[in-house]
Order: C-alpha cells, then structure tokens, then sequence
C-alpha cells in the first residue's frame, strides 16, 4: 500500500476548509470500499481525513413528516431505527439485503452513496478501465459482462452501481444534503448519480468541495404495501444481478401512487417515472404490471453475457409490484 498522512477532523467546518484546497485530502468514514480500493492500488491517496467522528450520525423527524438520516449513520443502525422499520420498510429491508453483518456495523449511509463500482475490469490494474484510467479503454466490452449494464451504458463503459440503499433512497424519491463554501444545498437523489457517457470516471455530481452531510426521505415511504426484491447468484454477502424496490398507494383496490427502481443494471439505479405512471389509476394486474416493466426496460441491451438480465428484470418487476399489492400470480 502506497504511504499516506492520516488525520481526524474535529468538526465539519475544518472538515469543508481542508477538503476546500488544491491538492484535498480524500475522506474517510466507515473505510468498507476505500481500504479495498487502497489495497489493490486504485485508489492512491496522498493524505486521508477521517470524519467519522463528526457529529453527522443521527436520525431524526423533519418538520414536514420526512425523516433525515445522518451522512455518518452505520448502515445497521439505521435499518434497525424504530423510525425507519416503521414509515420506510422499504429501506430497511433494502440495507439488510446488501453485505454482510460485519460490513453493515461499519459502512455509513454517506459512503454507501460513494462507493464505486465493482467491475472486474476496474479492479483488475492489469487490464483497460475507462473508469479507472480515462482513455484506456473497456474492457468489459468484449469481455466477462455477467454482471453489467443493460440500461444508460456507453462505449465507455458498461459498469453498475452496487448498493442496495440507493436503490430505495431512488424508489423513496430521498434528497442528498451537501455542504460545501456556498453553504448547504440539496440534490434530488435522481440527479446524485450518473450515467458513464463519455466521463465514465465520474460517479455523481457532488463537487469535489463538498462533503454529504445527511440525506432527506419525504413523508411517503409506503409502509404498507412495499417490497425489496435482490436476484443474485447467492443468498449471502453476493451484489445483485437484478434487483427491485418498489412501494404503491393503494385505495379502494386501485394504485393511486407507485415507485419503483432497478438496481444491478445500470451505472446509477434506474427509475422512469413513465413506468409509475401506467400503474397509477388502475387495478392491480399482471398485464398491468408487465406495461410498467416494459416501459421501465425500453431501451434495455445486453453485451452478450449479460442478455438474460433483460427478460430476469421484467420478471423481477412483475414479481415485486405483485408482493406490494399482495397479488397471487399465476404459475407460467
């Protein structure tokens, strides 16, 4: 591992001041994608300042309804708040399915938004990585694709986001609350994340002054009727090959409100308010819900090794509004 200077912020303002010059230190909370990074010499910092001791790391009531997590929260504690399990279940079930224990007790809310890839090809140093050297090529492109992208890839890159939690942060329609020397602002969660395009090495929008500080969820967090499905080739400790939060409103046997977002197949988790809207106003069933699953795919491609993603999302999506609106499906 390459040397470094390491030390610990005694508050958010020294916190912004360093991370405000030329040459920043890179930030460290729960360490749980960094340590690895550094270890397999992808990432080189110079310096590391650790924030995890800022106090960032509380849950609490917004004065309209929502509730506002702390950047520094443990993944664990926050699936484990009364306040979460009660009003978002979606997002509690989501955070249990990702990593292991061990992982879950150290890993923060504002890393798991931060974390980067897990492509073979951007871990391997040895072979081409747009991501992780601009230029150099994909080599996923004509490679292993198992586990790439089906939606918003480019000739870049063709990498997908890992994290269960942003799949239902996207889903609860949650805002990302930054500070930096302009002072606080907030970022809709479908605007944090981005599409490779031609800059695949750039994973969101957060500017490199700015540190994440809390993440905002609305009142609405479908506690009733919700559902977090993870398609993957293990039970345990294994990233999604497909996976689906999803949560409706419903009223007299009709969906009045729906969300739904797909993770495991695209650079960011994947959500087309035009495939919500199909649902709304209408009964749950199946027909009904392969309209949605359609619209939220158009566009889908595999590489080849990644094709049966395609037909397993419309799948997974079928079966996820089905266990929200508690619909029996037929066997096929």
């Amino acid at each position: 591992m390459k040397p470094f200077s390491y030390e610990r912020a005694a508050g958010l303002e020294e916190a912004l001041d360093r991370v405000s010059h030329p040459d920043p230190p890179t930030l460290l909370a729960g360490g749980t994608n960094l340590l690895d990074l550094m270890k397999e010499r992808i990432a080189l910092p110079d310096a590391l300042l650790d924030i995890s001791r800022l106090a960032l790391d509380r849950i609490e009531e917004l004065p309209g309804g929502g509730l506002r997590l702390g950047a520094l929260a443990r993944n664990a504690d926050t699936a484990a708040h009364p306040l979460v399990q009660e009003r978002y279940p979606l997002l509690a079930k989501a955070i249990l399915a990702g990593a292991s224990p061990q992982i879950r007790n150290m890993a923060t809310n504002g890393g798991n938004l931060m974390q980067r890839t897990r492509c073979p090809y951007f871990y391997d140093t040895d072979t081409p990585c747009n991501k992780r050297q601009p230029g150099s090529g994909c080599g996923a492109l004509c490679g292993y694709q198992r586990l790439h992208a089906i939606l918003g890839s480019s000739e870049e890159c063709i990498a997908t986001h890992p994290s269960d939690l942003c799949v239902a942060l996207a889903a609860l329609e949650a805002v990302v609350i930054v500070s930096g020397p302009d002072g606080e602002r907030g970022i809709p969660f479908s605007g944090f994340h981005r599409l490779p395009g031609d800059e695949p090495q750039r994973d969101n929008n957060l500017h490199a002054d700015e540190i994440i500080t809390a993440i905002d969820l609305p009142p609405e967090g479908f506690p009733h009727h919700y559902s977090y499905l993870k398609i993957r080739d293990r039970r345990s400790y294994a990233f999604a090959l497909v996976s689906v939060a999803a949560g409706v409103a419903l009223e007299n046997g009709t969906i009045t409100g729906a969300r739904v977002a797909l993770g495991g197949v695209a650079h960011k988790p994947w959500r087309v308010p035009e495939a919500e809207a199909r649902l709304e106003g209408r009964a749950p069933a199946e027909d009904v819900f392969l309209e949605a699953a359609d619209t939220l795919l158009a566009g889908a491609r595999g590489y080849g090794g990644n094709d049966f993603k395609i037909p397993l999302a419309r799948r997974a999506v079928v079966r996820a509004l089905a266990e929200c609106c508690q619909l029996q499906l037929q066997p096929r």
